[in-house]
């Protein structure tokens, strides 16, 4: 039988097999002539063998009932690394008392002598020993000491009890925390042997030419037990609603708009959106600018210019803003704070071309500065819905989101009135939720403003009609999901990705 001394390894270094290997013959020799293997730690150590590799081959005697194992546990208690270091160097109060000479010494210089931590703690579990003066002038009140924190956590390290009362004090002081061992207890199981017959997983030709197939034990077959779990791609749920979300929108004769540019101008994000350059909105903490590039180089200049004049002195029957808009300020690159962006971008360009009504719709990314909690990210998915034509009214407005929202699932809508910058009549939507039996906002609507879109070059009869919501809100809700850093984010379960299943969004 293959030993090693107590305490001592084999010369050389031992493959991982090798080492079950030993740990497995010394566990069944050890039991062929004695009762019990008591404790595996001790085992482990009077046999020279990695107490974790002995618990491996444990668990697998135990499985094939070759032992029989019952745990055992410990609780130990181990430094910290603070208490590691005071246990090095002595404690916080004794290195202050050792710092202060028998004249006394000046508050001032003593923080000099000493790292802050240790003047900070020192001082104050000193002057609770009563062994020095605090003051401005700091003294000693007796000549010597006894580091008793030094000699209770140099015992622990060493493997020594101490007194219920100074453990209560050292864990006070987080210089100690609890660690629990686990172990095992064995005894020889019902299909113990001295060697491990390994069972066979197959029938070779060699077995059938040898006939030494009449002697194998063969490896019984578990047909309840599971293949190997698929390693395919899995959709996240937020694309799984996109998808559906994206269906209902192509049913209503909708267009997608391309929505590739995550770095917008300020100009395309707020200026063409008649939103003034004071708005709160264009503030850093609001908005994520970017440093490089941070300025986009080139823009429509005659359509900036009647931009700049409506922002300036008004038109289209509106009396603008009165400020002095900036060119600098248009010109910043940011990361897009909604896909209205988008939307500006494509009504201009069908601007330039003889008119004709469009239907147009996004879903994609949006960011603003925000701070993350259970309901906010930085980054977010907009979905954004828009009808061009020719006089369109508010009640068109309300008949859209009434077959929109029906198609989600969302029956029951209310309308309050709202302000932005861009459109006007502007209207928050609500919709009923049955399962917490109040209305809840689900998102924002509203016409754009003439100030917007007669700059572009759209006829003045044309009205836009637009609806604006986030994905990831109808997403937790479907998914039962409340915290939006478990659905979007680096935090995110990875099980959660593979085992979701597809939530259809009402009648569709």
């Amino acid at each position: 039988m293959l030993r090693t001394q107590p305490g001592r390894r084999r010369e050389g270094v031992l493959s991982v097999s090798a080492e079950a290997e030993m740990a497995e013959e010394a566990i069944l020799g050890f039991l062929q002539t004695r009762e019990e293997i008591a404790d595996s730690g001790e085992f482990a150590a009077a046999h020279g063998l990695d107490h974790s590799e002995v618990v491996n081959v444990i668990k697998s005697l135990h499985g094939f009932r070759y032992v029989d194992a019952q745990d055992i546990k410990r609780e130990t208690w181990v430094l910290t690394e603070e208490g590691k270091k005071y246990a090095d160097v002595g404690s916080p109060e004794v290195q202050l008392f050792l710092a202060v000479p028998p004249e006394g010494i000046s508050r001032e210089e003593l923080q000099k002598r000493l790292d802050p931590s240790v003047f900070k703690i020192g001082s104050a579990q000193a002057g609770k020993n009563k062994w020095v003066e605090m003051g401005k002038h700091i003294s000693r009140k007796v000549q010597h000491v006894d580091d008793k924190v030094k000699d209770m956590l140099t015992r622990i390290k060493d493997g020594q009890g101490i007194d219920a009362d100074s453990i209560k004090a050292l864990k006070a002081r987080k210089l100690i925390t609890p660690q629990t061992w686990k172990g095992y207890s064995v005894k020889r199981g019902p299909n113990y042997a001295p060697k491990r017959k390994k069972a066979a997983t197959d029938l070779t030709r060699e077995n059938l030419q040898r006939g030494d197939w009449r002697d194998l034990e063969f490896k019984e077959y578990n047909f309840s037990a599971k293949g190997p779990p698929s390693e395919g791609g899995h959709v996240h749920p937020l694309l799984k609603v996109r998808q559906q979300l994206k269906n209902i929108f192509l049913y209503m004769g909708f267009e997608e708009m391309p929505t590739n540019n995550y770095v917008e101008s300020s100009f395309w994000n707020f200026d063409a959106l008649f939103q003034p350059q004071q708005h709160p909105a264009r503030d850093s903490h609001d908005t994520f600018f970017l440093k490089a590039p941070s300025t986009t180089r080139e823009l429509p200049e005659d359509y900036l210019e009647r931009v700049k004049r409506v922002h300036e002195l008004g038109g289209y029957q509106s009396r603008g803003y009165g400020y002095e808009w900036k060119r600098d300020e248009a010109n910043k690159n940011l990361l897009r704070t909604h896909t209205t962006a988008v939307s500006t971008r494509m009504l201009y360009l069908l601007a330039q071309k003889p008119f004709e009504p469009k239907k147009y719709f996004s879903i994609d990314r949006v960011f603003r500065n925000e701070a993350v909690d259970r309901t906010h990210l930085a980054e977010f998915h907009q979905i954004e819905g828009l009808i061009c034509d020719r006089g369109l009214t508010l009640g068109d407005l309300i008949g859209v989101l009434h077959d929109f929202f029906s198609r989600i699932g969302m029956s029951k809508l209310r309308f309050k009135p709202a302000y932005n910058p861009y459109t006007e009549p502007s209207m928050e939507i609500f919709s009923y939720h049955e399962g917490l039996g109040k209305w809840v906002e689900i998102g924002n609507s509203g016409m754009f403003r003439p100030e917007m879109l007669l700059p572009m070059g759209l006829p003045e009869d044309v009205r836009v009609i637009a609806w604006g919501l986030s994905l990831e809100r109808p997403t937790m809700i479907l998914y039962g999901i409340d915290n939006i850093r478990d659905l979007f984010g680096h935090k995110v379960d990875l099980g959660l990705i593979k085992k979701n299943p597809i939530c259809r969004l009402g009648n569709n």
